[in-house]
């Protein structure tokens, strides 16, 4: 094996010399090519420029924007469930209801809703109320109070 003929390293390659004659090797457009947008000086094109033609960003159908990320989503619970799970006169909070078991994840609050029928007094206290559970729980001689 000589010297020569090992591959150049790209520290030894010799940089691309553009737009100095026909001497240089690239001819006289400089490998611009003959016409168009591209060979002209000054004319820099995006990156997302298709040739014209109607870009992609354009052609694609708009849908919409969703609002889901960043709505509120409550963890919900029936009165049959407290009804179940509760004795009279117990305080009910999320809390106690995630320690239970009844409800996995506390997301961004407890809603009751009205579901089935309460026969004890509780007191129950959550970050929402059905209107219907509200008159449920004070016709069975509990208290609602919201967080």
């Amino acid at each position: 094996m000589r010297l020569e003929s090992l591959p150049k390293t790209k520290e030894l390659k010799n940089v691309k010399r553009v737009g100095r004659g026909p001497g240089s090797g690239m001819g006289k457009t400089s490998t611009h090519g003959e016409n168009g947008q591209k060979s002209r000086s000054g004319a820099s094109i995006s990156a997302w420029f298709q040739g014209g033609q109607s870009p992609l960003y354009r052609r694609i159908p708009k849908r919409g924007f969703k609002n889901t990320r960043f709505e509120t989503k409550y963890a919900v619970i029936n009165l049959s469930d407290l009804d179940k799970f509760f004795n009279d006169g117990d305080v009910v909070t999320p809390e106690v209801l995630k320690e239970k078991g009844i409800i996995k994840k506390q997301l961004d609050g407890v809603k009751v809703l009205a579901n089935g029928n309460l026969t004890k007094k509780l007191t129950v206290k959550a970050q929402r109320f059905s209107s219907v559970a509200v008159t449920k729980i004070e016709n069975a001689g509990g208290n609602t109070e919201v967080i």
